[in-house]
């Protein structure tokens, strides 16, 4: 191992003498040692140095230092102890005021820089963090229990963050400069990431990760964190079992695409999923799953693909169940025709402040299409093809909740018919601010109850008894 970490140009050290060598360091007054900072992030305590400055200097040093083209053959502890002797070394020479335990957090950072996405490396690690706002190289702030918390955090300067932001892009094929400052992107385990920069960032890069956890959410785990009464699990469940077509609507970051991810648990393990997203972020558990991602334009403009495009593709590929992210232009009017030829059980997420909203969106999105309809005709496709709307909401206190549960029955003249079967009934605020309420059903049946009574899933009608706190 020893030797092949090196460019070979550069004769490789004696690790066991850097080793054991005497670590003649001076010991930061008072500085503690690992713990975590009073936001709860995994980094040095307030007064611990942050090497902001090393960690890029030291950088440049292994750059020139190592032979990259080894490091995908070499595990992360691999890469950590070889890199080791080398911090250590250059450390000494130029006389860091470093502990032990100090060094072994430049070394940890170090190997973030190289192999992860630096500064923000232990935020991704966090699992107690949902969202990592990046305001410029100085400003980075996470999303705990739906509360927005400033970090310590930093970037040296904006060169320093572009070049994370250009390694998480180019992971997955796509760019970002002055004539492209708008990307979408992913990282490996599937979180979200939106970045802007110069010329329409006037601040510098923003970047926003939205994260997901390592183990998708069930409707169980969101029962758990009551997102959702045990009632309308039991009926959600069925419904995706049985094939009733639905659209999770709700605003940004109400967790739209947990309860997508929760719910397609529950789609038989037999089925062929088609999903089709900007950035595949779903993280479906079913064995025949075809995922298809949508493509910007290239630097001259063209072969851009749209998610309108997947749609009318995946078609073709004899899906049983079509499965959109998010529906935002004219792809919903594919989408409908998908759930009326044969696809039921088709899902999707939509931007909207309640159900009717949803309505009123979609019905929008199919006038973008382009297509020659009347309103009344767009009604009449939007009744027939979605049965089941579920409204979630991000409530002050920083909670999510399912606060709708509404089903389409049909049209009378031109109006759809929206009746509500369950809801989240606000009741006040206790004193930490926390808002107190209660699942109720209206009392109203789903016309599908039949239906999924036909199939075997029986839903237990006390689940519909409005006198009952679901």
């Amino acid at each position: 191992m020893v030797g092949r970490f090196y460019r070979k140009s550069q004769p490789a050290q004696d690790d066991a003498v850097v080793e054991d060598q005497p670590l003649v360091l001076k010991t930061s007054d008072g500085a503690k040692e690992g713990g975590r900072d009073r936001n709860g992030v995994a980094r040095p305590e307030q007064d611990s140095p942050d090497f902001i400055d090393e960690r890029v200097t030291l950088h440049r040093f292994l750059i020139d230092k190592i032979n990259l083209s080894i490091l995908d053959t070499m595990e992360e502890d691999e890469i950590h102890d070889e890199l080791r002797p080398l911090v250590r070394s250059y450390a000494k020479d130029h006389n860091f005021p470093l502990s032990s335990t100090e060094l072994d957090k430049l070394i940890d950072d170090i190997g973030n820089e190289m192999l992860g996405l630096g500064p923000i490396e232990p935020l991704l690690e966090d699992d107690t963090i949902s969202d990592i706002l990046i305001v410029g190289p100085k400003t980075v702030y996470i999303e705990r229990g739906g509360k927005l918390i400033p970090t310590k955090v930093r970037f040296k300067d904006e060169d320093h963050l572009l070049r994370i932001v250009n390694k998480i892009v180019a992971s997955v094929g796509r760019r970002v400069d002055e004539s492209s400052p708008l990307v979408d992107a992913r990282l490996a385990d599937g979180s979200r990431v939106n970045v802007a920069i110069r010329p329409v960032a006037v601040d510098g890069p923003q970047v926003s990760i939205r994260k997901f956890s390592k183990r998708p959410y069930s409707l169980d785990k969101l029962v758990g964190a009551r997102a959702l009464a045990p009632g309308m699990a039991t009926l959600l469940k069925a419904a995706v079992e049985g094939k009733i077509s639905i659209v999770v609507s709700g605003g940004t970051g109400s967790g739209k695409t947990t309860m997508l991810n929760a719910l397609s648990a529950y789609i038989p393990h037999d089925e062929r999923l088609v999903t089709i997203e900007d950035a595949a972020e779903l993280q479906l558990q079913q064995p025949h799953v075809v995922r298809l991602e949508t493509r910007p334009p290239t630097i001259d403009g063209r072969n851009e693909i749209l998610q309108r495009d997947l749609v009318k593709n995946a078609l073709r590929m004899r899906p049983d169940r079509i499965i959109i992210g998010e529906v935002r232009g004219g792809e919903a009017f594919d989408m409908l025709q998908a759930m009326n030829t044969g696809h039921e059980g088709s899902m999707s997420t939509i931007h909207a402040n309640n159900p009717r909203d949803a309505i009123s969106r979609m019905e929008q999105m199919v006038g973008m299409s382009g297509m020659p309809m009347t309103l009344n005709a767009i009604r009449s496709q939007i009744t027939s093809a979605i049965s089941l709307f579920i409204q979630l909401e991000r409530l002050r206190d920083g909670t999510r909740r399912v606060t709708s549960i509404s089903e389409i029955t049909g049209m009378e003249q031109d109006v759809v018919q929206l009746q509500e079967i369950m809801r989240f009934k606000r009741l006040g605020v206790d004193e930490n601010g926390t808002i107190l309420g209660e699942f109720r059903a209206t009392g109203i049946r789903p016309g599908f109850l039949e239906d999924l009574k036909s199939m075997g899933l029986k839903v237990p009608l006390e689940h519909f008894d409005p006198s009952k706190v679901l």
